[in-house]
């Protein structure tokens, strides 16, 4: 009897350790060790060609390589990347499922009154690309200096082009100019970059906002001057175009970027593999050749890092969100 009661007890802890075996191997942290182990899909917020889809196309490319994995792109534009937002928000949290959006999604609860997702519901993984935003005018415009251009705003009212309401691009100027600047603008919203600069060319506007790479090509030819960029020094590609800091105004720093994200409750082990892939990749000469041509500026983050430059971007977009009063049904 006692031979028996010990070898029940010996063999308690193995039969224990055979089913919490059995449960850890069916469970999705074991299952992360094996990650990737089928494709990957890019959810892209915007339309092919565009900035976040350029990016998602040469990263992606590049990651299949390095996770020995398929990542298929999948185009889902409207309402500013928020649709593509509000599906990557809904799936599981495995990591199959990537979203590519831009800094509109810094701002979508502030800006949004009625809302398909929270912030909650995605975790960043990576912020790779960013381009400054620009204020131009026509090479005809009178002011030639910001400075000359806000003179000209206190004398009478001006206006400015973005590529559209409620983007970055409207929101940095609106808030640069009534909070900064302190004088009365009217916005012209256009359905995109390109109308916007035509608007300005023609003298339809007084000025143009708007990220570089979408107006990349008419600044270098000097189809439009630009005035001002709001990164922290001088691109190197336009050397002639002068920092907000340095015409009067050192805290305005406004970039356009390119984030990837994924379901809140992925695994931090998860992203901490997709974070290093995609950083081995931006590290590749023929990547950073490719974004350069793209006027595409690049940060290499830790998982760590990107989160704390995630939510300052929230605070600071939704600050200036907030201060313009502008919001969307």
């Amino acid at each position: 009897m006692t031979g028996t009661v010990l070898t029940r007890r010996a063999a308690l802890p193995l039969l224990l350790a055979i089913g919490l075996g059995s449960v850890l191997s069916s469970s999705p942290a074991v299952a992360q060790g094996n990650y990737p182990s089928r494709p990957i899909t890019m959810v892209v917020g915007f339309a092919a060609g565009g900035f976040a889809d350029t990016l998602a196309r040469l990263v992606g490319g590049k990651l299949s390589e390095r996770l020995g994995q398929n990542v298929i792109i999948e185009n889902r534009g409207g309402a500013g990347g928020n649709i593509a937002a509000a599906v990557v928000a809904k799936t599981a949290s495995d990591g199959y499922t990537v979203l590519v959006t831009t800094t509109g999604i810094s701002f979508y609860e502030a800006l949004n009154k009625n809302k398909t997702f929270t912030l909650d519901e995605l975790k960043v993984v990576a912020i790779p690309a960013w381009a400054p935003e620009t204020l131009s005018v026509a090479p005809t415009y009178p002011a030639k200096t910001l400075a000359e251009l806000i003179q000209a705003g206190r004398r009478k009212s001006i206006n400015f082009a973005t590529p559209g309401a409620g983007t970055a691009s409207h929101i940095a100027a609106a808030y640069f100019f009534k909070e900064l600047a302190k004088i009365d603008v009217v916005h012209v919203p256009f359905q995109g970059g390109a109308p916007a600069v035509n608007a300005a060319v023609g003298g339809h506007v007084d000025a143009l906002t708007g990220a570089v790479p979408g107006y990349a090509g008419q600044l270098q030819s000097g189809a439009i001057r630009g005035l001002a960029i709001a990164s922290e020094k001088r691109l190197p590609q336009f050397p002639n175009i002068p920092t907000y800091a340095e015409g009067g105004f050192p805290t305005f720093k406004a970039t356009t970027w390119v984030g990837i994200f994924v379901p809140g409750k992925t695994s931090d082990a998860i992203v901490a593999k997709l974070n290093g892939a995609i950083n081995d990749v931006l590290a590749l000469p023929d990547v950073k050749e490719k974004l350069a041509t793209q006027f595409m500026q690049v940060d290499r983050r830790s998982p760590t890092e990107t989160k704390a430059y995630f939510d300052s971007e929230v605070k600071t977009w939704q600050t200036m969100t907030t201060t313009i009063g502008l919001t969307l049904n």
